[in-house]
């Protein structure tokens, strides 16, 4: 399975020192290479503003190439989400005014359109539009880090 990393995912990642989790990372970075563990474009903007540990920064660095430009296909889908005025709130009004990146809707686009799986730490909530209630309604698969390990039978 194909999973698309959001960006609180990638935040918690930046725990699992690779000094302290060595094979953690091992694991990780062979979904990485086989293409299996993937992102958006967008994610890798917040993280630019967002991460403050060393070691994830340089991973961000060095695998660049899992940050992956959206497609006519995804944007369209984004516009598709955008058409449910209640899903309208998944962007803040604070990140338009101030020019921040959105990840998302974008995150959620290519998981559809690969048939993936989301990994976020976004919690669903009754009558959120967050990325778990986006993905419930769309079909799409949603888990958090933890359902991640879990779902490859990874244990430490």
């Amino acid at each position: 399975m194909i999973y698309v990393f959001d960006t609180s995912s990638f935040i918690v990642l930046g725990h699992y020192f690779p000094d302290r989790f060595p094979s953690f990372w091992t694991g990780f970075n062979g979904m990485v290479a086989s293409n299996w563990v993937i992102s958006v474009k967008e994610v890798r903007n917040e993280l630019d503003v967002e991460v403050n540990k060393q070691h994830l920064s340089d991973w961000i660095k060095y695998n660049g190439h899992v940050f992956l430009k959206a497609t006519p296909e995804e944007t369209a889908f984004v516009a598709e989400i955008f058409a449910i005025p209640h899903f309208l709130q998944l962007v803040r009004r604070k990140s338009i005014v101030q020019g921040q990146p959105v990840a998302d809707p974008f995150v959620i686009a290519a998981a559809k359109l690969r048939n993936a799986c989301v990994v976020t730490e976004e919690a669903k909530k009754k009558k959120a539009a967050g990325i778990p209630n986006i993905c419930e309604h769309f079909g799409i698969s949603c888990t958090n880090l933890d359902g991640f390990m879990g779902n490859e039978g990874w244990k430490f």
